[in-house]
Parts: C-alpha cells; structure tokens; sequence
C-alpha cells in the first residue's frame, strides 16, 4: 500500500472551545494559545517556512469567530500573515466553492477543538474531505488538529463518554471520524480530564487500533501514517491492545464493568516516537530508527 506523503499534527487542546460537559470538570471559556511551541512546529513542518498559507477551519467550535480570532493572533505572533478563516457551520458551507477552491490552493490546514461529531457529520462525504485525503495522500500536505480536531483524525472516533463512567459498557460512544489514519482512536486532554478509562474501553472493543491519549500542551506529529514523534510538554499515552489475552465486555449487559487483561501502556514525552506498525516504543528523536 502507497505511504500518504503528508504529515498528521494531532495536538491534546487545552481547553474544550464547545465539547460535551463533563460532571467535576470546570468549562472554561477563555481562548488560552499555550500551544505556541506547537503552533511555530506545525509553520515548520508546512513547507518548512513561517509564511505559509494556512486555512484553519473552525467547524467544531461552537465559538468559531472568537477561536478564529484567537488563532489569526496566535500565528500572527509568529510572523505568520496568511492564516485565512473557514466558519464551515453546515453541510452547505462544506459545498461552497470557494471554500473548495481555498482547500486547494492553502499549504495546510487547522482544526479547532470542539465537538468532534459536528466534523464527521458535516464534512463526511464532501468533496472538501475528498480533496484532503487526496493531498494527504499524494502531497507533502498539513493536517493539524486540536483537541476534537485531534480527536477526529481516526478512522474510529470517541464522541462521547464521561471519565467517571468510562469503565463500564456502553459508557464510551464511537463512531466514524475522518479516516486520515487507520486503526489508531485518539483522544485529548488525556491526563487533565482522567481518560485512560475511555481509551481502555475503546481499544478493548476494537483492540486492532491502538489508542493514542494526548495531554494538554502536548501533540504528535506523524509521518507515513506509521512513526510518531511527540511534541510539546507534557505527554502522550499509549494504549495497546494487540496481546489483549481477555476482556469480558462482548458478553456484559450496558451499564456493567468491564474487565481487561493484558492491556500493554507506553507514556512518551517530548522527543519520544512510537512506531504504530510495529507497535513499538523509541526513545530517540529519529523516526526512522
């Protein structure tokens, strides 16, 4: 199978810009840009220079012109001029054609946190997905996301699932997200919001993917849809299910514990990599050791 050419940037968030509420978790609505450190790697990684021209698409926000704003600051603080807006908010904004011309034309793009199902409902099917897909595939091709944009790179996507309940049946919801990368479910704000539980739930109903738990601050870059570096300051944990030995959740009613043996957990930090394919944890910064 041919190698994508492009580069994923699935970076934890900070905080939720609009995503589902959590019982004891405090919602905050101020639009802090910690991820300055990321946000210059992703200008790096895009063509290699600052100036890039870079479409962020605010579709999960349910604040998609304060967010927008925020992040025309937060490039700009890094002498970056060519960041444009896309308040995609429904299926038709998704079929304008100059949306569909800007996608492109731009070096990279940009999703904003939120909730991570308005980016599966409104952009599956759309020739705006076709078109990234294809320039992922085929170009050296940007996707970054935050937090629900983060959250719905996957092939499977969690869209729901509190942290107190997330071990028991049918706690977690999953559906499809965006497809740019196979058999990996990611989830954000993994450490600040305790979501181990969630990913151990998910990956033990599909224990082919391997569950990716970014922390706040923190983002991985990956290359050939395969090698993971870490970025930022905190961590990423990885969860995998590939020499699971027993779970009983295919057999338990809704509402029950579940139970998983075997379950294989790496925590990685800035310069760490992780080879999906392989399923294994490197400690040097080269992605290709």
């Amino acid at each position: 199978m041919e190698l994508p050419k492009g580069k994923l940037i699935a970076i934890g968030g900070n905080e939720d810009k609009g995503s589902e509420q959590e019982p004891c978790v405090e919602q905050k609505n101020n639009i802090n840009f910690f991820e300055l450190q990321i946000l210059s790697r992703i200008l790096l990684e895009i063509k290699g220079h600052q100036n890039s021209h870079v479409e962020v698409i605010t579709t999960a926000s349910s604040i998609p012109e304060e967010v927008g704003e925020a992040y025309i600051a937060a490039f700009g603080k890094l002498g970056n001029k060519r960041v444009k807006l896309m308040h995609i908010k429904n299926r038709e904004d998704a079929r304008n054609p100059e949306y569909i011309e800007r996608i492109r034309n731009c070096d990279g793009v940009m999703f904003t946190g939120g909730n991570q199902l308005r980016l599966s409902t409104i952009f599956g099917g759309t020739e705006i997905l076709k078109i990234l897909h294809k320039r992922y595939c085929h170009e050296d091709f940007v996707i970054a996301g935050t937090s629900a944009g983060a959250m719905a790179m996957s092939n499977t996507m969690i869209y729901q699932g509190s942290s107190a309940g997330a071990l028991l049946k049918g706690e977690v919801k999953i559906t499809t997200g965006l497809a740019f990368i196979k058999d990996v479910i990611i989830d954000s704000h993994f450490d600040k919001r305790g979501r181990f539980g969630r990913v151990a739930q998910a990956v033990a109903a599909n224990p082919g993917c391997i569950g990716i738990g970014l922390g706040e601050d923190t983002g991985v870059l990956i290359i050939e849809s395969r090698f993971l570096e870490v970025i930022g300051s905190t961590h990423v944990t990885i969860v995998d299910g590939h020499e699971m030995l027993h779970s009983n959740i295919a057999e338990l009613q809704e509402g029950c514990p579940i139970s998983i043996e075997n379950l294989k957990v790496h925590i990685l930090t800035k310069g760490n990599c992780y080879d999906l394919h392989k399923r294994k944890f490197i400690k040097e910064t080269s992605m290709a050791k």
